[in-house]
């Protein structure tokens, strides 16, 4: 069976365990009067190979939001974007030149909505192994792969607090050789663990 068919097949068998998923940073009471979300998606790219690895990029440290974090590739939908997929995938075009035709999509996992504002539906699909990807100067300091198993074990997921905006707010992060991945990135991470059935 095909990694993409095995996704697939695992996307499927936990939609229906109905798993108990993070909705976002955001307690019910401050969503209650908060301004709509502004649409954006990610592409949550696998590698087709015999140990998948999930793309992911850091940053550059210039940015007005999530200055030099680890992220996905994604932003917002645009009005010229069909759906969250074509968002997705033109995204990582302008972000990591990964090619729309390069990428299988597999599904949608359920739409996560972070405290900047952002309703972010992620696009899980996979790639090729000998995609060529460049990071784009502007918005990305590095792509990096790391391992779909990591990342999806529950027991890399450690859950964590700070302070933000004056309360404290409890995240989860997932720690791959050096790199912080949290907030938004890791709680989708944590979302596609719960539903697949993998």
């Amino acid at each position: 069976m095909t990694l993409a068919a095995r996704l697939r097949a695992a996307l499927d068998a936990g939609a229906l365990a109905a798993p108990e998923l993070l909705t976002g940073d955001l307690t019910g009471l401050e969503l209650d009067g908060a301004p709509p979300a502004t649409e954006a998606a990610v592409l949550v790219a696998v590698t087709d190979r015999a140990e998948p690895g999930v793309i992911l990029t850091q940053r550059t440290e210039h940015l007005r939001a999530h200055a030099g974090q680890v992220a996905f590739p994604g932003g917002r939908i645009d009005p010229e974007d069909a759906n969250a997929v074509a968002a997705a995938l033109r995204e990582a075009q302008e972000e990591i030149a990964l090619p729309p035709a390069a990428v299988t999509v597999i599904g949608m996992i359920d739409p996560y909505r972070t405290g900047t504002g952002y309703r972010v539906t992620p696009v899980l699909g996979v790639v090729r192994p000998d995609v060529r990807l460049i990071p784009s100067e502007a918005e990305v300091a590095d792509v990096f792969e790391a391992p779909l198993a990591h990342l999806l074990d529950p027991a890399n997921h450690v859950r964590a607090s700070g302070i933000w905006k004056g309360r404290e707010r409890h995240f989860y992060k997932i720690d791959w050789q050096g790199r912080n991945i949290w907030g938004a990135t890791a709680a989708m991470l944590v979302n596609l663990s719960r539903q697949l059935k993998w």
